[in-house]
């Protein structure tokens, strides 16, 4: 659709957000390497375009703490549980990033001194300064938060230019593409837009904090092997969404 909005520049700093399903390949559950691989190796190429590349996973690949208190697991159990999936994930990316030379560093909202750090604004942008890409694990470190919340506060935390939201469509449409043969997807919208038509692109707590911090997020399909690194350089692609006046 068209619009008069201008053209994206290069990001500097990103905040990529990833999505459970994204490690699990053709599975609905689990981990598959060479899904995980295939995310490092875009990564990486952000890096060697000179982005800063923070990320935060969510954990449906592992449980969804909303899925399990429905099923009559305590919701703050169950929210705990999914943020050690996140965990789980993160360190499965670490590993995959460190194979192929990526320097990282993990931090965790939930204390888990063995296997990363706590999270710290300053240390987290001391690690994004030197180059180091970022995970951040464990959501907010709060039940009843999801992870795009997670990521749209970690985004504005380390001063990241934008939220790339990884996902299995190729940007926002005027309704669910895969049930209506008649949608249509949006280059650019604002926020207001999104808002009226109820698109849902991030949960209302995420999208806010974004819309109320003027900070853009860029929708695009992760299964196309180099978008992660063509929406860090801001290529044209996906939608992209923010205010009016950007």
């Amino acid at each position: 659709m068209e619009n008069n909005l201008s053209e994206p520049k290069k990001w500097n700093r990103v905040l990529l957000k990833l999505s459970g399903q994204a490690f699990s390949g053709s599975e609905k559950l689990g981990i598959c390497p060479d899904s995980v691989e295939k995310i490092a190796q875009d990564i990486k190429a952000c890096r060697e375009a000179d982005v800063d590349v923070a990320v935060v996973i969510g954990a449906g690949n592992i449980i969804r703490g909303e899925t399990a208190s429905k099923m009559g697991m305590d919701r703050a159990m169950a929210d705990y549980m999914g943020m050690l999936g996140t965990v789980i994930n993160s360190l499965a990316l670490q590993d995959a990033l460190e194979k192929i030379g990526v320097f990282t560093r993990l931090q965790s909202a939930i204390t888990m001194a063995e296997v990363a750090e706590p999270f710290v604004t300053r240390r987290a942008l001391r690690h994004l300064e030197k180059g180091r890409v970022v995970i951040f694990a464990a959501g907010t470190g709060n039940p009843f938060f999801t992870t795009d919340t997670a990521a749209s506060l970690r985004a504005l935390e380390v001063r990241a230019d934008v939220v790339l939201k990884a996902t299995n469509v190729d940007g926002v449409y005027t309704s669910d593409p895969r049930k209506d043969p008649s949608a249509t997807k949006f280059d650019e919208i604002d926020y207001m837009e999104a808002l009226n038509r109820n698109l849902r692109i991030m949960d209302q707590t995420a999208f806010t904090l974004c819309m109320e911090n003027n900070l853009p997020i860029v929708v695009f399909d992760i299964t196309e092997p180099g978008n992660i690194a063509r929406a860090a350089r801001g290529e044209k692609i996906g939608t992209l969404v923010r205010g009016k006046s950007s």
